[in-house]
């Protein structure tokens, strides 16, 4: 069977990497005894699969991830069964089946929402001007790793709350096509270590 896993990653996990949390899955589901399919070859891995990146340092409200079982268990008991067996700071929120024939789950994600709560003393009429500024732009160029993209088609929503120096931003989350919430920041001329961000939900092909 395959089971869709939505979770929270909360707490000191927020710096556990892409690589770690995906073994921090494997060594989670080994102890609740949860039968994982695994691929063929010198070196088998588990057939499962996260629904996007979440960048080191954010949290997050709606991970998803995908699992293969090599049999078929009640949705609830897997849930109960991963209770007790994972950290703290990860709390599954819904275990469902999916269908074996379904798209990978990576390949369907369209945007993420994140929510951003400044953490130091802003002005908040400059920052208001600031985000207006950048979704008025038509271009805003940028470097990652060496190579050059255009930030603001990846910038799909972007609201600020002056109040409670808060900012909502929805972002694509395609293959090959991912804005980041950090580079929207750098953007604003605001630190990223400045801000609490948090990813609120995923937008996935209907």
């Amino acid at each position: 069977m395959r089971i869709r896993i939505t979770f929270t990653k909360q707490g000191a996990l927020r710096y556990t990497g892409h690589l770690d949390l995906h073994r921090l899955w494997e060594r989670a589901m080994r102890r609740a005894e949860l039968p994982i399919a695994y691929s063929q070859g010198f070196h088998p891995q588990p057939k499962m699969s996260l629904a996007a990146a979440l960048p080191l340092g954010f949290s997050s409200l709606c991970e998803m991830l995908d699992v293969r079982l090599n049999e078929e268990i009640p949705v609830e008991e897997i849930r109960l069964r991963l209770k007790d067996n994972l950290p703290t700071d990860i709390q599954v929120t819904n275990v469902e089946s999916v269908d074996e024939r379904a798209p990978a789950l990576q390949t369907q994600v369209l945007s993420a929402e994140y929510h951003v709560q400044l953490t130091e003393p802003v002005d908040g009429s400059d920052l208001k001007r600031r985000v207006e500024e950048l979704i008025r732009s038509e271009s805003l160029p940028r470097e990652r790793r060496g190579k050059f993209y255009d930030l603001r088609p990846l910038v799909e929503v972007l609201t600020v709350d002056t109040e409670t120096s808060t900012l909502q931003m929805k972002l694509t989350a395609r293959e090959g096509a991912t804005g980041r919430p950090d580079e929207v920041l750098t953007a604003l001329g605001i630190e990223p270590e400045y801000a609490r961000v948090e990813r609120t939900r995923l937008i996935f092909q209907e």
